[in-house]
């Protein structure tokens, strides 16, 4: 693995990616100018998302968002319950951290070696946070990996070994070398390191444009694809906060008629989702449950919108192992599968920590909304799954 960024002993600050010899002083200092802008246009979700969030919601403006966030994010954890509960200067200081490290953060880059390693510290300070606070850490794991690049060769010189012929050694030799005025040949994989270097960043830019000039724009479109290619896109999550929860919770009953008031519906939990009101919101980092984090749109939109819980409730008829895998619990386990199966919308609410539903042992409050699918079983949905052409799952 070769070193990330270089200072040179000239006291020229430049950052610079790859490994082996450095470019030249002259070509090299644009080139890697250009290169850090593209850098941070691989981030750059974050510096859009920011922009976003200060036009596309007033909380964000009115410093409230942290009000709502830590209750309504997709799959919260334990951390979260008791964060909710800070008090509103706190949450207002969030919310204005949020902002710096958004929309001001990002242009310590271009400030020099000193600047671009605070840039980096902040960033990945700033993952963690939301690591620890929410689930949404394989995000933010990611999010990390570019911010490594802010940091020069005496920042990460810990992480290789002092061996003789090790990397350290080879770079401290080169370095000695054009101290002392030594032109060092390049090989040719420098050579074409380089033109792929230029050649992507380019790429980059140009494709970059008419993402900034959306930016820009006072109808500005979100999570939208400028190419066919798919390399650069704007990214919108977040921009608005949803002030109340929603959960969609799929349940099941044995009885013969779904509308015998004396009918017996039992829950289906999900892995980390919240369903269970005595449940403990659960940690997952850096794991990510993606059927979670659908029904978690799921229950913002329609079932009509969402077509594929219609799909995973035909498996659930049919007792699907590979369906099943991905609940915590199946009520059903050990018994016949259930001849019906449909889905209430609940608003869902943190419970107060010391307070009297806590007290009873639970993590949330929930309140009915209505239906959110009626009752189907496997023959009424035999049309569906035909029209769709899915396989019909008492036939899988």
């Amino acid at each position: 693995m070769a070193p990330f960024l270089e200072a040179s002993k000239e006291g020229s600050e430049v950052c610079c990616v790859g490994g082996g010899s450095p470019p030249s002083r002259g070509a090299g200092a644009g080139f890697i100018f250009s290169l850090a802008f593209l850098i941070r246009r691989w981030t750059a979700n974050q510096d859009f998302s920011g922009l976003i969030k200060i036009r596309g919601d007033r909380c964000w403006r009115e410093l409230t968002c942290m009000d709502y966030h830590y209750e309504t994010q997709p799959v919260p954890n334990p951390i979260a319950y008791f964060m909710h509960r800070s008090p509103w200067w706190f949450h207002q200081f969030e919310t204005l951290f949020n902002h710096f490290i958004e929309l001001v953060v990002p242009f310590f880059i271009f400030l020099g070696r000193r600047m671009c390693i605070v840039h980096g510290v902040l960033q990945i300070l700033f993952q963690v946070l939301l690591i620890v606070s929410g689930n949404l850490s394989f995000l933010n794991w990611l999010t990390i990996v570019p911010s490594i690049a802010c940091f020069d060769d005496t920042s990460l010189a810990f992480l290789f070994s002092s061996r003789q012929g090790g990397v350290k050694d080879q770079l401290a030799q080169v370095q000695v070398k054009r101290a002392a005025g030594e032109q060092l040949p390049l090989r040719y994989g420098c050579y074409v390191r380089k033109v792929v270097n230029i050649s992507f960043g380019l790429l980059i830019a140009y494709l970059s444009v008419p993402v900034i000039l959306n930016l820009l724009n006072s109808r500005q479109v979100m999570n939208t694809s400028f190419n066919p290619l798919r390399i650069v896109n704007t990214y919108g999550a977040f921009g608005s906060i949803t002030k109340e929860r929603t959960e969609v919770i799929i349940q099941g009953t044995s009885s013969m008629d779904p509308n015998d008031p004396a009918a017996v519906w039992e829950e289906y939990d999900f892995k980390c989702k919240p369903g269970d009101l005595k449940r403990r919101p659960c940690f997952i980092s850096p794991y990510h449950y993606r059927l979670d984090w659908l029904m978690w749109f799921a229950a913002f939109q329609t079932y009509e919108q969402n077509e594929w819980i219609i799909h995973l409730a035909g498996k659930l008829l049919a007792q699907d192992e590979v369906a099943l895998s991905l609940m915590a619990t199946n009520p059903f386990a050990g018994r016949a599968p259930p001849r019906w199966i449909r889905a209430e919308h609940f608003k869902y609410k943190f419970s107060r920590p010391g307070g009297k539903h806590a007290g009873d042992g639970k993590w949330w409050i929930r309140k009915r909304i209505g239906p959110y699918f009626p009752p189907v079983n496997l023959q009424g949905l035999q049309k569906f799954y035909e029209d769709r052409s899915w396989p019909h799952p008492a036939q899988a």
